[in-house]
C-alpha cells in the first residue's frame, strides 16, 4: 500500500514541502500516469509513487474533471524517494527516457493539456537540475523539448482505482516506449 492508502476514494492532498523526514519529493508528468507510476516505482531508492493531479486551479479535482481538460491539471506522479539511495538526477534521466518530451499535450494515444510533459519542482536545486537536464537532453532530439519546468503546487492523489493500476490489472502501461 502507498503512504496515502488504498481504502479511501481519494487521499488527502500533498503540499510541496510535505516530504517525510529523511526523504524527498519529486513530481513528474509524462502522459497517462499509470505507466509513469509503474516505471518510477521500479527504481531502487524510490519509496513510493502515487498517481494524481497537479498544476491546475480546481481544488479536489476528479479524474473526469481532469480528463475534460478544463481544470488545468496534468496527470502526474508524486515520487517519494530516499536521496541517499537515488539521486534526483537519476529520476530526471528516467523521466526523459520514458516519454517523448517533444510532443506538446500528447503522449501516444492520449491528447490534451492533462497529458503534457512537465517537471514540477519542489525546491530551487530541483529547478536548477531540471533545467540543466532539459538542455542536456535537448541535444538528443531534433525537435524542441516542450517540457514545462514549473514550481510544484498542491498534488491531489488520484482515486484509489488508479493507484498501482498496472500492477493490479496487468494492463494500462500507456507510456511511450523508451527512447
Amino acid at each position: 500500500m502507498t503512504r496515502f492508502g488504498m481504502d479511501k476514494t481519494q487521499a488527502p492532498p500533498v503540499e510541496p514541502g510535505d516530504a517525510p523526514e529523511g526523504l524527498a519529493l519529486a513530481t513528474f508528468a509524462a502522459g497517462c500516469f499509470w505507466g509513469v507510476e509503474e516505471f518510477f516505482r521500479a527504481i531502487p531508492g524510490v519509496v513510493d509513487a502515487v498517481s494524481g493531479y497537479t498544476g491546475g486551479a480546481r481544488p479536489q479535482p476528479t479524474y473526469e474533471q481532469v480528463c475534460s481538460g478544463a481544470t488545468g491539471h496534468a496527470e502526474a506522479v508524486l515520487v517519494t524517494f530516499d536521496p541517499a539511495k537515488v539521486s534526483y538526477e537519476h529520476l530526471l534521466e528516467e523521466f526523459w527516457r520514458h516519454h517523448d518530451p517533444t510532443t506538446p499535450n500528447r503522449q501516444g494515444p492520449d491528447v490534451g493539456t492533462q497529458y503534457r510533459s512537465a517537471v514540477f519542482v519542489h525546491v530551487a536545486e530541483q529547478e536548477r537540475l531540471a533545467k540543466e537536464s532539459l538542455q542536456e537532453y535537448q541535444q538528443r532530439f531534433r525537435r524542441p523539448i516542450v517540457t514545462e519546468v514549473t514550481p510544484a503546487s498542491t498534488f491531489w492523489p488520484a482515486e484509489a482505482y488508479h493507484q498501482r493500476y498496472v500492477e493490479r490489472t496487468g494492463h494500462g502501461a500507456c507510456h511511450v516506449a523508451n527512447w
